[in-house]
């Protein structure tokens, strides 16, 4: 059996291998999937800030934060936001808010926020 697990881990492509790591840290720390996410309802979830990018909006700055939990991804928009201390690609982090669809994708407007290790 681990030759298997071995042959299987040599073969598998390194960003499958590293979402469902990730899947897993998500599950671990019972964050809701991403996939199955409902508008108009509160949730908490999480995983790896993939994209962080200042957007104009009404005229003032925000923030959108492109977090992945290996499933699917969420945008966490920050209004009046340049940047946020510790929001940057490759960081974990928790996200609790209430989801809003824009087209096909899941947006969370200003999140409580926490980040992870």
């Amino acid at each position: 059996m681990p030759f298997k697990k071995l042959v299987e881990r040599l073969t598998k492509p390194t960003e499958e291998i590293d979402r469902e790591h990730l899947t897993e840290f998500c599950d671990a720390r019972a964050l809701a999937p991403m996939d199955a996410l409902e508008p108009r309802h509160p949730v908490r979830v999480g995983g790896e800030v993939r994209s962080v990018r200042i957007v104009p909006r009404a005229g003032a700055p925000a923030l959108e934060v492109t977090v992945s939990d290996g499933r699917a991804s969420v945008v966490a928009v920050f209004l009046g936001r340049r940047k946020i201390a510790g929001l940057s690609p490759g960081r974990k982090v928790a996200l609790q808010g209430v989801v809003a669809r824009d087209g096909k994708r899941s947006l969370l407007t200003n999140p409580a926020y926490e980040l992870l290790t």
